[in-house]
């Protein structure tokens, strides 16, 4: 990617330029670790007294936010310094892993299976019978796509993922390195004479829409029976759990090492905040939010917050907080 001068990465986010630099940017990088040829950004208050001692040309700022460019430095003001600087590292962008071939031929690829144009596997990956990839899927190594499985359109799955068979999976969705996708749901119960357990079969499949992105490391179960499903739009951080005939709505958020027991349902945009633990057979209705670290027990009702845990209604939980507070210095 070539240098940019500040004047061309305005007309990128379209912002208000205030001050000036002469310096070609070379590329966006934090505040404390940025050179003389880096652009950062300042979104919050609390990094603003970091401007004056980084060495950064200049920086894409919040409108809202008090701070000057200081001498042979610019600053680019906007409404959302996060979104701003999301279009600029599109541009910065270096690009994906490039393909020398289509199909590699370490690949192993069933011939019942049916390969739409511009699709790209990489070298160790396994596509099995009847499995339907439409067109411009990308496979990189190492990947491995089992039985009557369907991908569609542009999606990206990264090396070490495993789709599982009867899989459904929409057009452009992103699963990140070592996703399980369709895994057997955890279903046991102690067996008659008391002296084991029974595995019970999971013979459902899972069914995902699209722009859907699943981070490195998670797991979406099959359902016992019928399906788990991943609404549209829907976010899945790293190491996170949904478990089997799980319902997600559309666009809703996971945070990192949270997790959903057995047949949990998600309205439209709820959040589930990092390591928080959902019971089965909970309901979480449409725009909840559900804190870090807490533990949901009872359902939610739309648009509420809960936090703490046991998970309480985020205004009660914070009067309990300072109620125990108060008990601690007595």
């Amino acid at each position: 990617m070539k240098p940019l001068t500040i004047n061309e990465i305005n007309e990128i986010i379209k912002g208000e330029l205030v001050g000036g630099t002469s310096q070609e940017i070379s590329g966006p990088e934090e505040l404390e670790r940025a050179g003389t040829s880096n652009i950062t950004f300042i979104g919050n208050r609390k990094y603003v007294r970091l401007w004056d001692t980084s060495k950064a040309c200049a920086a894409i700022v919040d409108e809202k936010l008090k701070i000057e460019p200081g001498e042979g430095r610019a600053l680019i003001r906007v409404k959302n310094a996060d979104l701003a600087m999301a279009k600029l590292l599109e541009v910065f962008d270096p690009g994906p892993p490039l393909f020398d071939v289509e199909i590699h031929p370490a690949a192993v690829v069933d011939k019942t299976a049916t390969i739409g144009k511009g699709c790209k596997i990489g070298a160790g990956c396994y596509v099995g019978k009847d499995v339907v990839l439409e067109d411009s899927v990308t496979l990189y190594p190492n990947v491995t796509i089992l039985d009557e499985t369907k991908i569609g359109t542009g999606t990206v799955v990264w090396p070490g993922c495993v789709i599982r068979e009867r899989s459904v999976i929409g057009a452009f969705c992103i699963f990140h390195n070592n996703v399980s996708i369709g895994a057997d749901g955890f279903g046991y119960r102690p067996s008659d004479d008391g002296r084991g357990l029974v595995k019970i079969p999971q013979i459902g499949n899972v069914v995902i829409g699209n722009g859907v992105e699943i981070g490195a490391n998670s797991c979406v179960d099959r359902g016992k029976f019928s399906s788990t499903i991943l609404g549209d739009g829907c976010k899945i951080d790293n190491l996170v759990q949904i478990a089997h005939n799980c319902i997600l709505g559309r666009s809703c958020i996971m945070a990192g090492n949270s997790g959903l027991a057995g047949s949990v349902t998600l309205g439209d945009g709820v959040i589930i905040g990092g390591s928080a633990s959902i019971k089965d057979h909970i309901t979480i209705h449409s725009g909840a939010t559900v804190g870090a670290g807490s533990g949901v027990m009872n359902d939610v009702p739309a648009g509420k917050t809960v936090v703490g845990y046991p998970a309480t209604e985020a205004r009660e939980m914070l009067k309990q907080w300072v109620a125990l507070r108060k008990l601690g210095k007595q």
